[in-house]
């Protein structure tokens, strides 16, 4: 009898164990030049059985080098950083590695940066101020790769997506450019600044700069998200 309890003691001893070091479900990466804050998120999220948070990074380039080492499924990221913003991150990130989920969490409620976060690749955009219910259901939502956004933007994007397409409808189409213009266009809306524009067109900063104020011009368009934005509209970029 005793040989039998010992035996149900160690099966149910051994089960226990599996269960507990079976792998979380997703692996996580958190993006924020504020330590206490992604400290904060970091107990949320290991309190979650499914979920690990494998890294942390301060800004979008060691948000990149975090995606190279670690191989996370998921990234949490901040839009204002310094050196390299959480959009130009999440950009590079999502053309080196476009299998990983990446949810913006901010403050920024504007529409242009829900734009520019969008137009650079991000799956979700949930805000600081929403619930914790709120930031672990987009993370479900982005790992069974679907898009989430927080109910408190949703009326803005839809709203500014009509009134954007009706908008860049009528605008000047793309053989209107010239060739030089279009190649200045594709570049910026790949996130490439005007020294590395001009660097990689073998043309002067300043040149960059004029071909930049035509294209503003030509397409009444007044900053770099709008920019960008008609590029995916008109295929001239891949947002996948």
């Amino acid at each position: 009898m005793c040989n039998k309890v010992v035996t149900v003691w160690l099966l149910f001893s051994v089960k226990e164990k599996i269960v507990t070091m079976s792998p979380a479900q997703h692996r996580i990466v958190i993006v924020d030049d504020h330590a206490i804050f992604r400290a904060g998120i970091k107990a949320l999220l290991d309190s979650e059985p499914d979920i690990e948070v494998v890294g942390e990074a301060e800004d979008g380039l060691s948000a990149l080098q975090a995606a190279i080492n670690l191989k996370p499924d998921l990234i949490l990221s901040d839009l204002s950083m310094p050196k390299t913003s959480g959009t130009e991150g999440i950009r590079q990130i999502r053309r080196r590695f476009p299998a990983i989920g990446i949810i913006v969490l901010t403050v920024h409620k504007a529409e242009e940066y829900i734009r520019a976060a969008l137009a650079a690749g991000a799956n979700g955009y949930v805000l600081k101020d929403d619930s914790e219910q709120e930031l672990l259901t987009a993370i479900h939502q982005v790992s069974n790769k679907n898009f989430y956004l927080s109910p408190n933007i949703c009326n803005s994007v839809v709203s500014g997506f009509l009134g954007e397409r009706n908008k860049y409808a009528s605008l000047p189409t793309w053989d209107s450019l010239t060739p030089r213009e279009q190649q200045v266009l594709k570049l910026i809306a790949e996130g490439y600044r005007n020294k590395a524009i001009a660097d990689y067109l073998s043309i002067s900063p300043k040149t960059v700069e004029k071909h930049r104020g035509n294209l503003m011009r030509k397409l009444d368009l007044h900053d770099v998200s709008s920019l960008t934005i008609y590029a995916i509209n008109n295929g001239i970029i891949d947002n996948s």
